[in-house]
């Protein structure tokens, strides 16, 4: 049996078994390549060194599972010492009742708190925060649905938010790619925090403004679960935002590497916020179930791609793919795979899109003259879109808790969510992160 239709019926079978939800993403992962390797081997086409090819690519993932363990541990240990309190208040203070200023006050903590990487949480906090002040001023839910969830899309590229984990788990990126990606994530979160100021002028026409008192102001904002408070650290909020500030401008900085920032970060805020022993481990053991689901993924991921390059299958595919896809667009092949990520990462989970197809688009760019940055890059493009997708568990729970319209939502995100797209590629292409062509020989 031919190698290239053992590995066109691996991505096939993978594809299916993850969208269909057969099989959990990590066994997913785990039992489908390592099945068809067997059958490769059987067949004649490749070496029987599985184990080894198997460790070899969970090596090229080691440190970016340690980077995400660490991040999440720490962002975590931020939410629960409160850092993330007075932003929130304050932009509700700063909105005073006018629709225009309480829908910048939206986009900016929502930005904020999806530092953290976790739809889930920032879904929480927003919603908490701003659902009382929307129906008390007779605001649009709608525009609170669509400033969270794309703000959140922007800041889901951090290397700890989930596909660009998965692109560099895949690809084995080996340098800073936050170093790329940040130009475009400013300029993009900016342009929602616009956006929100043109909602909101809109808002301000339809209902006028109305004033808030500080009493209103302060129920709004306190927090009375008794679980949450023992967990805050008010008198820590200066050391804990100017500890954050600093991790994240070494960051960028790309002066030192993410995953000894994380970690350092993480032992930090635990002495500084939670010196005792017992809190320390009642910390990590309640932040730890998030941190430990994606870090094995990702190294079930390094798993994949190294029975999947190692049995010969990723090049087979990729011969067979320079066949098929006229040369005349290889020059531009990272604006292929950018066009290709906005319909892949929505009608496709980002296991199934960047376990799956990014290697194989990568490989064909590697033959144009990509690199794999470049292709991790380019793949990242179309997570505007991704957040929109009904594959994605909660946006069921924000459509829920502001009580909307699924298909009406995502019209109206979608909207907005070109020009997320539009910035992304422009300021890739602008800096000089991704070519726009690359001549062929």
């Amino acid at each position: 049996m031919s190698i290239t239709i053992i590995a066109y019926a691996m991505l096939v079978v993978f594809m299916y078994v993850i969208m269909t939800k057969k099989m959990s993403p990590l066994t997913t992962l785990v039992f489908i390549p390592l099945v068809f390797s067997v059958i490769a081997v059987l067949a004649g086409a490749s070496s029987n060194e599985l184990g080894k090819f198997a460790i070899d690519g969970i090596k090229t993932t080691s440190v970016t599972g340690i980077m995400l363990l660490f991040a999440i541990l720490y962002f975590a240990l931020m939410l629960n010492a409160g850092l993330f309190d007075p932003v929130t208040k304050t932009m509700i203070q700063f909105a005073k009742g006018d629709p225009a200023r309480i829908l910048v006050a939206t986009s900016i903590v929502a930005a904020a708190v999806s530092l953290n990487g976790d739809g889930t949480t920032t879904t929480m906090i927003c919603c908490a925060a701003f659902i009382p002040i929307y129906k008390k001023l007779g605001l649009k839910m709608m525009n609170l649905g669509v400033l969270l969830i794309l703000q959140n899309t922007i800041m889901n590229l951090l290397p700890w938010g989930g596909p660009t984990a998965r692109a560099i788990s895949v690809l084995k990126i080996e340098g800073n790619i936050l170093h790329y990606l940040w130009p475009g994530m400013l300029a993009a979160a900016l342009y929602m925090v616009g956006v929100g100021y043109y909602l909101g002028r809109q808002e301000r026409k339809r209902l006028g403004i109305t004033t808030l008192s500080k009493e209103t102001i302060d129920q709004l904002t306190q927090v009375s679960d008794p679980e949450v408070l023992e967990l805050r650290r008010p008198k820590n909020i200066w050391i804990n935002a100017a500890m954050t500030v600093i991790l994240l401008i070494l960051l960028v900085s790309d002066l030192f590497p993410p995953a000894f920032l994380f970690m350092t970060g993480t032992v930090l805020a635990l002495l500084i916020n939670y010196p005792n022993l017992k809190e320390q481990s009642r910390r990590i053991a309640d932040n730890a179930g998030d941190a430990v689901q994606v870090v094995i993924l990702v190294f079930a991921a390094g798993l994949f791609m190294g029975l999947f390059t190692g049995t010969g299958m990723s090049k087979a595919i990729t011969e067979s793919l320079a066949t098929i896809i006229p040369k005349s667009w290889g020059g531009y092949w990272g604006l292929v795979v950018a066009a290709l990520s906005a319909p892949g990462t929505f009608f496709l989970s980002n296991d199934a899109f960047y376990y799956g197809v990014l290697p194989v688009l990568a490989e064909t760019g590697y033959s144009y003259g990509f690199t794999p940055m470049q292709m991790a890059l380019a793949s990242l493009m179309g997570q505007a879109f991704h957040l929109l997708s009904p594959l994605v568990a909660f946006i069921y729970l924000l459509l829920k808790l502001i009580d909307l319209d699924m298909g009406q939502w995502q019209r109206e995100s979608a909207k907005w969510a070109i020009g997320v797209f539009v910035i992304f590629v422009a300021i890739l292409i602008l800096t000089g992160a991704m070519p726009y062509y690359i001549p062929q020989g």
